[in-house]
């Protein structure tokens, strides 16, 4: 499919919203066109034409029998004119699908915070209302972003100044599923890299440890994410935290949370270990019980595995634990679903993500081919809508919410959590509230200008081989960090 773009430079946000209903078409964006030269009478279909012409905004689609233009007043706002022109191009492409998004037309991972910012600026009901009749997001998503926002905002006012958060990545696990793009590898082959990658790890922890304690600076949570941390043994395991704990001052850390994921890697040992060493959550993320989902995802575990891992966890006496689900997975269906979170429940973990299938460009579901359609969003909204219910009933909040790009049906991410039991980490990142230390591959530290919220990224290396091998550029570039500092004179 091909986008003409005619005398504006809003072509991100054009592409963006054609990918809301064309998730997996291929996009062609033609830049600078003069639409007076150009045959679009006879032009091969379909097509997409926005233009700005003297005080007018101009977007035709073009779809086989569907031939349509809607057109609008120049505004005296860049920033209108934008939103003027994707809110053209989004009700051709509804009327034209029949689809109607959750979400409207906003294409943003961070809704909420938008939310936020606008209800801060002009109150709560100018804040719905724009979301309702500007962006054209339905009632029941405006009242979950109200809901979420409360939460969150209160575990916002609770984060201390010149406050900073970990995250530490272990890019291994037991296999790959099908819906992932992380940087993430299976240890039936990369098992040799564990220990000379844990090495480095943990000097690189230390480092940036020793840039830290120059400056007043409150590690508030720390994350050891992936990939899968249990894969490590118990010993590596304890290897690392006690590094954090060596490295750092732990007597203001509020959160540290160590992401178990997959069930058939966690044993009483490596959870003892964990808690013993003052990790104080952790997440098990079967994403379903349902064997035959998880055999259709890579996964390969079972759904008794789950059950045991949260009886090894109640057993240990964690303070808390999340489990994630996924709504929408492939042959998935909505009693399936229900099954998978009622028996969570069940098993009364603190926290429970709710997760929408999202299949990116780089994962295997997306090499296969694989789709998703009509029927999909709509199963996947039923789930999504019982979970909201059923969570509600039993005494959750909404204390997150994200989306990423080609989610099942635009929906989105949510964090559930009993009262007490949010994960701050979880709403740092996402509100990017603060300073994010990030060590391992595939890390991105994310350094927050305290005085003006500009945010000054260092990446370090993707994949586990090249991290070990450029290990002195990651030191390298971790001395950024001091500069950062040093010159905010703190």
């Amino acid at each position: 499919m091909k986008i003409y773009i005619k005398n504006h430079v809003f072509h991100y946000e054009i592409e963006n919203v054609t990918r809301l209903f064309f998730p997996f078409e291929k996009l062609e964006v033609i830049k600078n066109i003069e639409k007076d030269i150009i045959d679009f009478d006879n032009l091969k279909v379909p097509y997409i034409f926005t233009g700005v012409e003297d005080s007018v905004i101009l977007v035709k689609a073009v779809f086989d029998d569907f031939k349509k233009e809607l057109t609008t007043d120049k505004s005296n706002s860049i920033k209108e004119d934008e939103r003027l022109i994707c809110s053209l191009l989004f009700k051709l492409l509804t009327e034209y699908t029949g689809i109607e998004m959750p979400w409207g037309m906003i294409t943003g991972v961070r809704p909420v915070k938008y939310f936020r910012t606008l209800a801060f600026e002009k109150g709560k009901e100018y804040a719905k209302n724009y979301f309702k009749n500007s962006y054209f997001v339905t009632d029941d998503k405006i009242k979950l972003a109200e809901t979420t926002e409360k939460h969150e905002n209160d575990i916002l006012n609770s984060s201390k100044e010149n406050s900073f958060s970990l995250y530490i990545s272990i890019p291994f696990c037991p296999s790959r599923c099908s819906y992932c793009s992380f940087v993430s590898q299976s240890i039936e082959r990369t098992r040799h890299l564990i220990e000379p990658y844990l090495d480095c790890l943990c000097k690189e922890i230390e480092f940036t440890g020793q840039i830290v304690k120059k400056y007043n600076l409150f590690l508030e949570t720390v994350y050891i994410g992936g990939g899968t941390p249990t894969t490590l043994n118990p010993n590596q395991l304890k290897k690392l935290v006690n590094t954090v704990n060596f490295s750092f001052d732990m007597t203001t850390c509020r959160e540290f949370t160590v992401e178990a994921g997959r069930p058939d890697t966690i044993t009483e040992e490596k959870l003892r270990t964990l808690k013993d060493n003052g990790v104080t959550r952790i997440s098990i993320n079967p994403q379903t019980l349902n064997d035959d989902v998880l055999k259709e995802i890579g996964r390969k575990h079972s759904a008794e595995e789950t059950i045991k891992a949260f009886e090894i966890a109640k057993k240990v006496n964690f303070t808390t634990v999340n489990s994630d689900l996924i709504a929408g997975l492939p042959t998935d269906t909505f009693e399936s679903f229900k099954n998978s979170l009622d028996t969570i429940i069940h098993y009364a973990t603190e926290n429970i993500t709710i997760h929408t299938l999202s299949i990116k460009r780089s994962a295997s579901l997306t090499e296969q081919g694989i789709k998703t359609n009509a029927q999909d969003a709509e199963r996947t909204g039923k789930m999504l809508k019982y979970a909201e219910e059923r969570l509600m009933q039993m005494n959750y909040i909404p204390y997150y919410l994200y989306r990423q790009s080609r989610m099942v049906g635009n929906y989105e991410n949510v964090g559930w959590s009993k009262i007490g039991n949010e994960g701050l980490y979880n709403v740092f990142i996402m509100d990017e509230t603060h300073t994010i230390l990030a060590c391992g591959a595939g890390g991105a530290t994310k350094l927050k200008n305290p005085r003006t919220g500009t945010l000054e990224r260092i990446f370090n290396y993707k994949f586990p081989y090249e991290y070990i091998d450029g290990f002195s550029e990651i030191l390298k570039r971790k001395e950024k960090v001091d500069i950062f500092f040093k010159e905010l004179e703190l």
